[in-house]
């Protein structure tokens, strides 16, 4: 039988068929990785060879008669006296002797040194020795590859072709290796070139360009085709970790950022929910399969991202430092702010995806941050959540932790946490607003559309099934309203309750005004069996004298908000909150509390306006005197919306129209400094401050006191246009701010007649003291009528 020879076939042309190109690259690939191994083996075996005759050369061998002849000669002596002479061993001994003998290591041996015989070898074996012993083998030619051509028909019949593959050089590979080496060596061992600073800038100029460009081109990709190149945005989150010290703050920021902005733009309009074990176990089709890998991969990534953002703010907030220090403790100050803004804008603009609450909890006790720039970023990311979150769902989360923020806190927090509840909203004029806006909007066919279109048994069948479809829309409209409305009415229970622990247990804090302006806001929206209790709060607050002027203003809109809504039914009567009002009016002018009339306006819309069967007209009449005489000495803005005020005290109550005549109607003297507005007389004074009022250096001033003058007529000439009727007193009041200290309406330009600059400065000087004289002359008459009624006072005592 003859041996099987090994040698290689040349593949037919049908096998080549049957062989797809797959499985012909892997046998490439692997036929080249064959060969690469047996050259690194072969290169290994060169430099072991090379080491070998280097230490070779390095030691130097000793001939065994030179280390005789160093033994002290008085040794040999000393050993031949010691020796016994053979007739004097035993038999034992002798033959042990005679055996030692014959063997070749005992008679090599060197003598002379002390130690056993059998010691091991590889102790002294050289290099040389080692590599003599490694066995040879035979260098056989690597084997040839072939690429296989297409065949060529013959008439005998296929013929394949092929041809050598050429081969790497292993010597020239070697070659290169053994340079590489040396250029290392040699580079290890000089010294690295001192930069200039310009030389430096510039370094760090073309890395920071480099680092950019590779930023650019990963978002580009992933932003182009999400679902093929989600494993890219490991390789952009990875740059985070930039450990050059020249460029890392600056790549971390820009990578902070670019990541933030891809998650925005790639981000589905769903919550990605982990698949269950069954789903799977269970077999997909290929795209729901590739869409299962890209939305686990998506969510994984996010998920990093976020924490990576959270580590950055904790090492910041904790003053750490990294082991590396590539960073310094200055400049993580930066990179906290970032990763803030980064995650304000995550939390304002993926309401809806995974690891929302844990973006909220990482935000709102950034809110009593000390650092004013992060602290404001994350008040006004909560307020636009607050303002475009239509169903309430993150809303009731941010409210949730902000409650536990403050109770944990023991309400040391900053009363601007606080001031965000009132950016809710919750209204129900919005929820009918919302159901709408969130119902689908369904187009169907009109009459003339389905005569055209559709014949007869199809125009039967297309009004049935709208008819269904309307149903369905009414249902999910109904649906999504009654979620809204439990959510809300969740939400504000939690700030409800944080507002009465902070009322029961913290009436000192701080906390207090942004408790009591939230109050005066929701406060119809109570339930009726806290009123009574919160009604005594409020007046125990106003009454203790504690409070600054504004925090009892709110306390007192709070009041009559209760009793304006739900509270009709409760028997109460607010007189004492009237008279607090009436009261304090003339602490207001026109310095810095010019801001509170706004508060002031609402606060004389609840309790006149929407109460005005519960007010008497001695009531009407006094307040109507003392806001006439509030709208001489406070900014114009504030006159205009003062005198708005009046002019529905006017239009609403009856007979207001007896002070603008001279003559004293009934019994009493008007009493300005009598702090009862039911006991004032205030039907015996004149609105005298309208003619002044009347002469205001404001034009709109000028038209209200006009118009009031003429008994507020709602047609005819006295009339006021529609611009300023249909406005109420609080937006008047914000219209004509004067904020930026300038003329609201802008002054018109006057021309001058002549062009003389000396003329035209004496008609400004003119203009001047004519303004100044009528303000003085105002003043006096102001001081003069005070000093009248105090007269008049003090006769009729006497």
């Amino acid at each position: 039988m003859k041996p099987r020879r090994n040698k290689k076939r040349v593949p037919s042309f049908r096998k080549l068929l049957r062989t797809s190109q797959i499985k012909l690259d892997n046998k490439l690939k692997n036929k080249q990785y064959k060969q690469k191994s047996a050259a690194k083996k072969y290169r290994k075996e060169q430099k072991k060879l090379r080491e070998a005759v280097r230490d070779a050369i390095s030691r130097k061998p000793f001939p065994l008669e030179e280390c005789k002849k160093k033994q002290v000669a008085g040794k040999y002596k000393e050993e031949e006296e010691d020796a016994l002479p053979l007739d004097m061993m035993d038999e034992d001994d002798l033959k042990l002797m005679e055996d030692l003998a014959q063997k070749a290591s005992f008679l090599t041996r060197d003598l002379s040194s002390n130690e056993p015989v059998h010691v091991k070898k590889r102790k002294h074996e050289s290099v040389i020795e080692k590599y003599e012993k490694v066995p040879r083998r035979m260098q056989t030619e690597p084997e040839k590859e072939l690429i296989h051509l297409l065949p060529i028909k013959d008439k005998s019949g296929i013929i394949p072709q092929a041809v050598e593959k050429p081969v790497l050089n292993v010597a020239h590979d070697e070659e290169e290796g053994t340079e590489e080496m040396e250029e290392g060596e040699d580079s290890v061992e000089e010294p690295l070139p001192v930069l200039t600073p310009e030389e430096m800038a510039a370094q760090r100029r073309q890395k920071l360009q480099e680092r950019k460009m590779h930023i650019a081109a990963l978002a580009s990709a992933i932003l182009s085709e999400p679902d093929n190149n989600i494993k890219k945005l490991k390789e952009l989150r990875a740059m985070l970790m930039e450990q050059d010290p020249n460029v890392a703050v600056i790549v971390r920021k820009l990578v902070m950022v670019s990541l933030m902005e891809i998650f925005k733009d790639i981000v589905p309009s769903y919550k990605i929910r982990p698949l269950t074990e069954a789903e799977k176990a269970t077999k997909v089709k290929k795209e729901t399969q590739k869409l299962r890998e890209f939305e686990e991969g998506l969510v994984s990534q996010y998920k990093f991202y976020l924490e990576n953002l959270e580590q950055t703010i904790k090492d910041w907030k904790q003053r750490k430092l990294k082991k590396s220090n590539v960073i310094s403790l200055k400049a993580y100050k930066g990179l906290a702010e970032v990763a803030v803004k980064c995650l304000c804008e995550l939390l304002v603009a993926l309401p809806h995806f995974n690891f929302h609450n844990n973006i909220i909890v990482l935000i709102v006790p950034l809110m009593n941050d000390p650092s004013k720039m992060i602290s404001e970023l994350c008040f006004e990311a909560v307020k636009k959540l607050f303002k475009q979150d239509k169903l309430g769902y993150a809303s009731l989360g941010v409210v949730k932790v902000i409650s536990g923020l403050v109770r944990g806190r023991n309400y040391d927090v900053r009363p601007e946490v606080l001031k965000v509840f009132l950016h809710l909203r919750i209204k129900e004029v919005e929820l009918q607003k919302d159901s709408e806006d969130i119902a689908p909007k369904k187009k169907f066919m009109t009459y003339k559309e389905k005569r055209k279109n559709l014949s007869r048994m199809q125009r039967k069948w297309k009004k049935a099934e709208e008819k269904l479809e309307r149903e369905l829309l009414e249902a999910e409209a109904s649906e999504s309203k009654e979620k809204k409305l439990k959510l809300h009415t969740e939400t504000l229970n939690i700030v409800f309750v944080t507002y009465f622990r902070i009322l029961k247990k913290a009436q000192k804090s701080p906390l207090l005004p942004a408790v009591l302006e939230g109050l005066a806001k929701f406060a119809h929206l109570i339930n009726v069996e806290f009123f009574d209790d919160l009604l005594i709060v409020l007046h125990s607050l106003i009454a203790s004298g504690d409070l600054s002027y504004r925090e009892s203003l709110h306390c007192i809109l709070s009041a009559f908000h209760i009793l304006s809504g739900q509270g009709d039914v409760l028997n109460i009567d607010p007189m004492k909150f009237y008279t607090h009002l009436y009261k304090t009016l003339f602490s207001l002018h026109a310095g810095g509390t010019n801001e509170d009339i706004g508060i002031v306006l609402q606060c004389l819309d609840v309790m006149f306006a929407k109460r005005r069967k519960q007010v008497s007209q001695q009531r009407a009449l006094a307040f109507l005197k003392r806001l006439s005489t509030l709208a001489l000495h406070v900014l114009p803005n504030s006159s205009v919306g003062i005198l708005a005020t009046n002019r529905i005290f006017m239009q609403m109550f009856p007979k207001m129209d007896l002070l603008l005549d001279n003559e004293s109607q009934g019994s009493g003297v008007y009493l300005p400094e009598l702090d009862e507005p039911e006991h004032c007389n205030a039907q015996n004074t004149a609105l005298w401050e309208l003619h002044l009022l009347q002469r205001h250096y404001h034009p709109t001033v000028q038209k209200f006191a006009a118009h009031l003058i003429a008994g507020a007529p709602t047609e005819g000439s006295g009339a006021l246009s529609l611009d300023f009727s249909q406005r109420s007193a609080t937006e008047l009041f914000e219209a004509y701010c004067m904020k930026g200290m300038t003329f609201n309406p802008p002054v018109a330009s006057v021309t001058p007649r002549r062009k003389d600059t000396f003329s035209q400065m004496d008609s400004f000087v003119d203009e001047e003291l004519n303004k100044q004289l009528q303000q003085h002359i105002s003043e006096t008459v102001v001081h003069k009528s005070l000093d009248f009624a105090k007269h008049l006072k003090e006769t009729s005592l006497s």
